[in-house]
Parts: structure tokens; C-alpha cells; sequence
């Protein structure tokens, strides 16, 4: 699925950007005092892109807005899945585990996550952690996100989560290696008033 995701995305943005450059580049070169052949869209170089015989041609017609409104509905729908379709596929879904048999497991990628993240969150000083993967299935790359309580050493904090909790979920998934970008912030409270 995500191969197949990412061909049609890569095909469909190919296909638009040729488009676009094509009819821009026609366009700039018609404005710019070259001759269009007798087939383009523009007579030359003062013509208008839509004339107002044009724009108003279809207006007076019962069919003419809701088609209109149809199309844009559908093309908006269109770049909303495009746009979904894009940010999900950059977790990754499932992880090769080795088996040692030659065979190999898949695990679920939110699995690994969850795990990770409430491992890190375990960890002295953490207040809240989450976890991601990316990459390939049989190289992923984890990214995770820990907020530490002002009194914890960063360089602590980052040293058990690269010892415990990235390890764990290295040696349990069978990984050779496990890459990680780790964000760190620090929680604030507010200040109470003692009395």
C-alpha cells in the first residue's frame, strides 16, 4: 500500500508539475512577443487569459453552478486525501523483526511505539514522552519527543534513554541498529505562593 501511495503520489505531482510548466512557460513566452500557433488559447501578446464573453458565457444556465461547485468540491476532497494520505505514510507501519529462521515477523509499528514511548516515560525525571518511527521497515528510525521535570540533567536523561529504553526496543525487535532524533524539553510550573 504505501508503495503503491507513493508512486501515484509521485506520478500525480510529476504530471501537474509538467502541466503547469508547460502552459506557464507558453504563457510567458506569448507575453513576451513570441508567436503562438494558430491552436493556442492567446492571439498574442495583449490578450486577456479569459475575455469577458468568456467569463459570462455559461453564467445565465441552471447546471452552470452547481457543476462548478461540484468540480471544486471534488477537487478540494481530492488534495484533503492527497494531504492526509502524505502525513500518514510517514509512520511506519510495521517493522521486520529477524526470527533467525530466515522466515521474519512483522510487527506493528504503533506497537514499537507504544512500547518505546512508555519505556521513556519510565525513565527518572520524565514527565511525558512519545515516540514515532520512521523509515523502512527493515531500518527504521525512531523519534522521540521527552518532556523532563526541570531538575533532570538533559545529558542524563538522554544517556538512560539511549542505555534503556532505545536499547530495549533494539534488542526486542530484533534490530541491528536503531537511529534515534531525540527532542527534549523541559517541563514549567508555575510558581505557588507559600504562606
Amino acid at each position: 500500500m504505501t508503495t503503491m501511495l507513493r508512486t501515484v503520489n509521485r506520478v500525480a505531482l510529476g504530471l501537474v508539475g509538467l502541466v503547469l510548466l508547460a502552459v506557464g512557460g507558453a504563457v510567458l513566452a506569448v507575453g513576451l512577443g513570441a508567436n503562438p500557433p494558430s491552436w493556442w488559447l492567446h492571439d498574442g501578446r495583449h490578450d486577456v487569459l479569459l475575455s469577458t464573453a468568456e467569463r459570462t458565457r455559461w453564467r445565465h444556465e441552471g447546471w452552470w453552478w452547481p457543476v462548478v461547485i461540484a468540480v471544486l468540491t471534488v477537487l478540494v476532497l481530492l488534495a484533503l486525501w492527497w494531504l492526509v494520505a502524505v502525513l500518514r505514510r510517514r509512520r511506519l507501519g510495521e517493522v521486520l523483526v529477524d526470527t533467525g529462521d530466515g522466515a521474519g515477523a512483522l510487527l506493528r509499528g504503533r506497537a514499537l511505539e507504544g512500547v518505546l514511548a512508555g519505556d521513556a516515560a519510565r525513565l527518572d525525571g520524565v514527565s511525558h514522552s512519545h515516540a514515532h518511527l520512521t523509515g523502512r521497515r527493515d531500518a527504521p528510525e525512531a523519534h522521540v519527543r521527552l518532556l523532563l521535570e526541570p531538575h533532570v540533567d538533559p545529558a542524563v536523561a538522554l544517556d538512560h534513554l539511549a542505555n534503556e529504553s532505545l536499547a530495549h526496543a533494539r534488542e526486542s525487535a530484533a534490530l541491528e541498529s536503531l537511529p534515534a532524533e531525540v527532542r527534549l524539553r523541559t517541563a514549567k510550573h508555575k510558581a505557588e505562593r507559600v504562606s
